[in-house]
């Protein structure tokens, strides 16, 4: 058993000094389960606020401040929150899905199934309840079982020890700090799916549709028609390829499509150095400015403007506009539904999904002059960016949430 002189946090409050308790879960709290109302169950038109497990999932948040889904629909026996409650999902396919505690600050609310419900007594927050828990994590993960769905039962989370700070003022001081975190995150998190939602709207407007030869909405000094034009005339694809092998590469990064988030044209953190790779066969060479598009199932969306040189898989194609075709116009192109479309169907084989070099040759589309594909092209690597930049707060603030975490409790 820790030693009452350990349980103090590593970064503390002034004026607080008395150590922690660390105590089992069911000390805490009362215990019960979720009941009823599915996914089929949810209605929009609904009357009545919900929350299902599934809802924990995508709220990485302290506190459940507003619920996903609304129903019209009350089972037998209904579980309803009350204000503090603390809620760890019951199931799911990972167990870092499973392995956190959410609260809840209003009453009333109906609890879907599979959800574990922790109701803390009268000297305990909840919200500082659930940082606590969060904060030893490992302990639950210890308690998952399942293979393909996961599961942890109340049950096993009863006999959960954490330690807590015994004064209430201690306790919601902690709160403070970790709502203001929450808050920060969440804001960076609408303005980043509100850009989204911008940049989906610009695509479709931006673009002739339908057979048409101008845009729904253009840049002010635009008036002529868009002309078509082939694949084949205005993209070169790189037959640049080197062996990795020689070690003239070995500090440069290596991307391949599985470094690619879909549909954002964002790298994620996996990308190594071709030294670190153990590559074998060739790679194609790019340089920064130039496009890298995953050929290998195109209805994953793989794209990125190289912000970098570099080498990629031989599953990407490097691409560069030419004659009077905009670099930045031609990634936006790759984004349009028409092309995605068309990169779908003609991928359909038997085997592995695949866009060829023949296929992308036989592909055209509409192209306004080059002062306007510059602006068109620009604006929307400009909205990338801007997402890309609240995402990278968003990353920020979530470490230093989860090393505050680890220092401000036991």
């Amino acid at each position: 058993m820790t030693s009452p002189q350990t349980l103090v946090p590593e970064i503390r409050f002034e004026g607080f000094s008395s150590a922690w308790e660390r105590h089992r879960l069911s000390e805490f709290a009362n215990f019960s389960r979720g009941n009823g109302l599915s996914w089929a169950d949810v209605q929009s038109d609904g009357v009545n606020e919900c929350i299902l497990y599934g809802n924990l999932y995508t709220d990485y948040g302290m506190i459940a401040e507003s619920v996903k889904y609304r129903t019209n629909l009350v089972p037998s026996n209904p579980a309803f929150s009350q204000y503090g409650d603390v809620l760890i999902p019951g199931s799911d396919t990972t167990p870092t899905g499973l392995a956190r505690a959410t609260s809840i600050e209003k009453t009333g609310v109906l609890l879907g199934g599979d959800i574990n419900i922790l109701r803390p007594n009268g000297n305990v927050n909840g919200s500082c309840l659930s940082l606590a828990i969060n904060a030893n994590k490992s302990e639950l993960i210890k308690l998952i079982k399942g293979i393909t769905v996961r599961h942890i039962h109340n049950d096993d989370i009863k006999d959960v020890e954490v330690a807590f700070p015994v004064a209430k003022d201690e306790q919601e001081k902690l709160v403070g700090v970790f709502k203001k975190i929450d808050y920060l995150i969440n804001l960076h998190q609408r303005k980043q799916n509100h850009l989204k939602s911008v940049k989906k709207s610009m695509l479709e407007k931006m673009f002739p549709r339908d057979g048409a030869n101008v845009p729904e909405i253009r840049f002010a000094g635009f008036t002529n028609a868009w002309e078509q034009r082939k694949w084949s005339n205005t993209v070169d694809i790189s037959t640049d390829m080197v062996d990795p092998k020689t070690g003239l590469y070995d500090e440069l990064p290596h991307v391949a499509p599985g470094n690619i988030e879909s549909f954002t044209g964002r790298l994620f953190d996996n990308v190594k150095l071709v030294k670190d790779e153990n590559l074998i066969s060739g790679k194609f060479r790019f340089s920064a400015g130039d496009i890298i598009y995953g050929k290998i199932n195109p209805q994953l969306g793989k794209y990125v403007f190289a912000a970098f040189s570099g080498l990629t898989s031989a599953d990407a194609y490097v691409l560069n506009a030419k004659n009077g075709i905009d670099q930045k116009f031609l990634y936006a192109v790759l984004q349009t539904k028409d092309f995605f479309d068309y990169s779908v169907s003609v991928s359909k084989r038997s085997g592995m999904p695949k866009i060829n070099r023949d296929e992308l040759n036989a592909y055209s589309f509409a192209a306004p002059s080059t002062a306007e594909q510059a602006k068109i092209g620009s604006f929307l690597l400009g909205i990338d960016n801007l997402i890309t930049l609240h995402q990278c707060k968003c990353d920020k603030l979530k470490e230093i949430k989860n090393s505050l975490l680890q220092k401000m409790f036991v």
